[in-house]
C-alpha cells in the first residue's frame, strides 16, 4: 500500500507522538504536531480514512488513535526508503569529493616542493570532534540488523549485528529513538560507561545491540586516526650540505617513505590545537630525533564540520622562513576557501 501527501504526514505524526508518549493521539495533538496547518475537523476526517484503511485504530471510545501493525509497516518502509536514498546520495557525494580531494592534495604537495625547493607533506583531513549525526537500525533478515552510523563530517559506517530473534518494527523504532535521543550530537569520546549502562537499561533485552552500535562508532574514529599523507620533494634534501650526511639523509628519506614519523608529527601538532595558524618547529623543538637537524613549518587547513588537515614544509634550519610561511599561508587560505564554497 502506498500512502502519499497529508495522509502520510498525519500517520507519521501519530506514530512519532505515540512512540514518545505511549498514549493515544488525538486530532488536536496532530494539529499542533505537524506543519500542515489543517483544522482539527480536517485532521479528524483524514484519521477516519486512515482507520478505514486499517492503519490506525481507536482503543477506546472517545480516545485518540494508535497505529496498527499495518500502519507501522508503511511508516517503517517509507522511513527506510528515505534513509536509504539519503545515505546512498551521501556516499556518492563523499566518494566524488574524496577522489577530487586526493588529486588536489597530491598536486598541493608537488606545488609546495617545487615552489620552495624543500620537502613537503600534505595530510588528508580528519575529524577531530567525532560527533554522531544519526544512527539507523534496519532488520535485514530474522538473524541480522543493519546499523548505519553517520559521524560529523559525513563519515559513514555500515555494520551488521547478529540477533537471536527477529525484532518487531515497534522494537526497532524504539531502539532508533533511544539511540538517537541519547547519542546524536555527542562526541564518541564523551560516551561514558554510565551513559552506556543507562541506554542499556532502557533497551531491556536488546543490550547487545547497543554495545555493537557504540563499538562500531568507536571503530570509525579509530580508522580515521590512520592519516593519509602525501609527500613530494624528498630529493630536495640533498641540496643542503648539512643534511647530506649519509645517516641523516637516509633517516629523513626513510621518514618520507614510511610516513609513520610524519604521522606522529601531525598528530602531535593537531592534538588539543584549536587554532589553525602557521606553526614553526626548529631543531630540538621537535620530539622526533631524526628531524632535529631540520626545521618544519606547518599550517592547519579546515574543511568545516570539524575536519582538519595539515600542510607542511621540511628543510634545513637555514630555510627561507619568510617565503615558506607566506607560501603556506596562501595554500592554507586557498584550501579553506575552496571547501567553504562547496
Amino acid at each position: 500500500m502506498e500512502l502519499q501527501g497529508r495522509k502520510m504526514k498525519i500517520l507519521q505524526a501519530i506514530i512519532r507522538n505515540y512512540l514518545e508518549t505511549g498514549e493515544p493521539v488525538g486530532s488536536r495533538t496532530i494539529s499542533k504536531y505537524t506543519d500542515l496547518h489543517l483544522s482539527s475537523a480536517t485532521i479528524r476526517n483524514e484519521m477516519s480514512d486512515l482507520e478505514e484503511m486499517g492503519l490506525i485504530k481507536q482503543p477506546h471510545t472517545s480516545a485518540g488513535r494508535i497505529p496498527t501493525d499495518a500502519g507501522y509497516r508503511i511508516y517503517v518502509d517509507n522511513m527506510l526508503q528515505e534513509e536509504k536514498a539519503e545515505v546512498e546520495e551521501m556516499k556518492s557525494v563523499l566518494l566524488e569529493k574524496q577522489d577530487k580531494l586526493e588529486t588536489q592534495l597530491k598536486q598541493v604537495a608537488k606545488l609546495l616542493a617545487a615552489n620552495t625547493q624543500y620537502a613537503s607533506m600534505v595530510t588528508t583531513p580528519s575529524v577531530r570532534q567525532n560527533k554522531i549525526k544519526f544512527i539507523q537500525l534496519s532488520q535485514i533478515d530474522p538473524a541480522n540488523v543493519l546499523a548505519v552510523i553517520v559521524l560529523e563530517g559525513n563519515m559513514i559506517r555500515n555494520t551488521m549485528i547478529r540477533v537471536d530473534r527477529e525484532l518487531s518494527q515497534e522494537q526497532l523504532l524504539k531502539l532508533n529513538l533511544l539511540l538517537n535521543t541519547n547519542l546524536c550530537g555527542l562526541p564518541v569520546e564523551d560516551i561514558t560507561l554510565g551513559l552506556i549502562e543507562s541506554i542499556k537499561r532502557s533497551a531491556g533485552i536488546h543490550t547487545e545491540i547497543i554495545s555493537d552500535v557504540i563499538d562500531a562508532a568507536a571503530e570509525i574514529v579509530h580508522k580515521e586516526e590512520e592519516l593519509q599523507i602525501y609527500t613530494s620533494g624528498a630529493n630536495n634534501i640533498f641540496r643542503y650540505p648539512e643534511l647530506t650526511d649519509n645517516q641523516k639523509a637516509s633517516e629523513i628519506i626513510s621518514n618520507f617513505e614510511e610516513k609513520q614519523v610524519l604521522g606522529t608529527l601531525v598528530r602531535n601538532q593537531l592534538s588539543g590545537q584549536e587554532e589553525t595558524g602557521v606553526q614553526v618547529y626548529i631543531g630540538n623543538e621537535m620530539s622526533i630525533p631524526s628531524l632535529r637537524d631540520c626545521s618544519v613549518v606547518t599550517a592547519t587547513y579546515e574543511l568545516g564540520d570539524g575536519m582538519k588537515g595539515t600542510v607542511g614544509i621540511i628543510g634545513p634550519k637555514r630555510m627561507d622562513y619568510d617565503r615558506v610561511v607566506g607560501v603556506l599561508k596562501g595554500i592554507k587560505q586557498q584550501l579553506d576557501d575552496l571547501y567553504k564554497k562547496e
